[in-house]
């Protein structure tokens, strides 16, 4: 199951922290298809945001076809995203590069920014 982390600091609205990390945990295979969401109750115990925050976020999702809300079940996912599973050789490469650089002093917003640029670098024109 998915843990949501709500950065307040990140000027990005809670909704759509909920959604880029459940498609995060999509494009890497920690949830599947069948996999069933947090309820919203427990996101807010984890949380502490307003439950209709994480209804917004499950909403666009459905919306987007990625989830399913199940009544009286829960909200379950339809279908995966991407093919770069967590066990991925390119995982464990990028995880040692991330390390390599925090110990050549580069803070988190550096290691975003670089890893953005190249991104766009390599992915001029490609929808995200």
């Amino acid at each position: 199951m998915v843990e949501y982390r709500i950065d307040r600091r990140s000027g990005v609205a809670t909704y759509l922290q909920i959604v880029q990390q459940t498609k995060q945990a999509l494009r890497l295979g920690l949830l599947a298809p069948g996999d069933k969401l947090p309820t919203a109750r427990e996101v807010v115990e984890a949380t502490a945001i307003n439950p209709n925050t994480v209804l917004k976020a499950y909403r666009e999702l459905e919306r987007e076809g990625l989830v399913e809300a199940r009544r009286g079940l829960g909200t379950f996912v339809k279908k995966s995203l991407g093919a770069a599973p967590a066990d991925s050789p390119l995982h464990t490469e990028l995880t040692d590069w991330a390390a390599r650089a925090r110990a050549a002093g580069l803070e988190h917003d550096d290691v975003a920014a670089l890893f953005t640029a190249v991104l766009e670098e390599h992915f001029k024109g490609d929808e995200a």
